[in-house]
């Protein structure tokens, strides 16, 4: 079939070789990475070439070439997430700090495209993949993903896992369940025994484990058991979950704690449209100590993360091999800020 007019054929390896007047492989060699060494004149003659004919390099060929790629890919859940957003970036500095780049799959939190996403990326040969969305609590097709990781891995390929640990891959994790269990003990100490939890519909690991974390942590205060409801995990389902509450279920709140600080922040915008104050009439508390948090009022208690840390150790683990690492768990401990202050008389 003829090409419509004006089209233009890709320029390809061959023609570079052709122009620069040397052999294939030799052409290859100079573009694509290889360590076999090619005769400076010959080298210039094909640079130049493929600057006079626009060349550019295919970039699988040139990772196998070389037997390794500038490249890391990072699987996340969502771009749009607070957290998710900032953990990019964290890697991404982490990355290009030592002369790789990032790109960037999102899941949109469903399994099968998570699944996808891999099967593509193995065809790309990324030198590594970091996957930081969070796992799933029954995922549908989790031997199937461990098994195209398994196959990525055996072509050389680095997987490494950010808080999560329900696949057999490298792990850099932070505590989800102890910084939750942590927060809910400091808040009962402060006189917060009526709390609502506000978990995941998404039924995500890390989301369940800090419910339980909370809850874990007021029972072992004291403070009795805590009301758990999972609606939609974004900021507007907190936001509408907490605007189809009675006035008496609101009147009998003291606390309420979101999994996630973006969801605590919907939780807060819908306390305040129902006329409360915050903290004066409930408390607010979150998880994550996203940046965004230093510019709301009042400042969030939440549980910090230090995002920066486990973006270094997963580029480090992604890019290292050492077969005596072993996994780390980083810190996530509670900060109590404003949104909490002390209900109980001489706290």
């Amino acid at each position: 079939m003829p090409s419509e007019p004006g089209a233009k054929r890709p320029v390809t390896l061959d023609d570079v070789a052709r122009h620069a007047g040397v052999s294939q492989p030799t052409a290859s060699r100079v573009l694509n990475g290889s360590a076999r060494k090619v005769a400076e004149s010959y080298r210039e003659r094909v640079l130049a070439a493929a600057r006079q004919l626009g060349y550019t390099p295919n970039l699988p060929a040139q990772a196998m070439a070389r037997g390794t790629s500038r490249t890391v890919a990072l699987v996340i859940s969502l771009i749009a997430d607070p957290y998710f957003s900032a953990m990019a970036a964290e890697i991404m500095k982490q990355a290009e700090a030592i002369g790789l780049h990032v790109s960037i799959a999102v899941t949109e939190r469903h399994a099968e495209r998570e699944l996808d996403l891999v099967r593509e990326l193995r065809g790309q040969q990324p030198r590594a993949i970091i996957l930081a969305g969070t796992g799933y609590v029954d995922p549908p097709s989790e031997q199937d993903l461990i098994d195209e990781l398994r196959r990525y891995e055996e072509t050389g390929g680095r997987v490494v896992l950010i808080s999560r640990n329900d696949l057999p891959f490298e792990t850099v994790d932070f505590d989800n369940h102890e910084g939750a269990r942590q927060l809910a003990r400091e808040v009962a100490r402060l006189g917060y025994h009526r709390c609502l939890v506000l978990g995941s519909a998404t039924p995500l690991l890390s989301m369940q484990r800090r419910v339980d974390g909370f809850v874990q942590g007021l029972i072992e205060s004291g403070a009795g058991d805590a009301r758990v409801h999972h609606p939609e995990f974004s900021w507007v389902g907190a936001r509408d979950y907490i605007l189809s509450l009675t006035d008496d279920e609101l009147r009998d709140l003291q606390l309420v704690f979101a999994v996630t600080d973006d969801m605590a922040l919907g939780a807060l915008a819908g306390l305040r449209e129902r006329g409360l104050r915050i903290p004066e009439d409930v408390g607010v508390a979150g998880f994550d100590d996203i940046s965004t948090l230093r510019d709301v009022v009042p400042k969030l208690t939440t549980v910090h993360v230090d995002l920066a840390a486990v973006a270094e150790e997963a580029v480090y683990r992604a890019t290292t091999h050492d077969p005596d690492l072993v996994r780390r768990t980083a810190p996530a401990y509670p900060v109590l800020r404003d949104s909490t202050p002390p209900i109980r008389p001489g706290v």
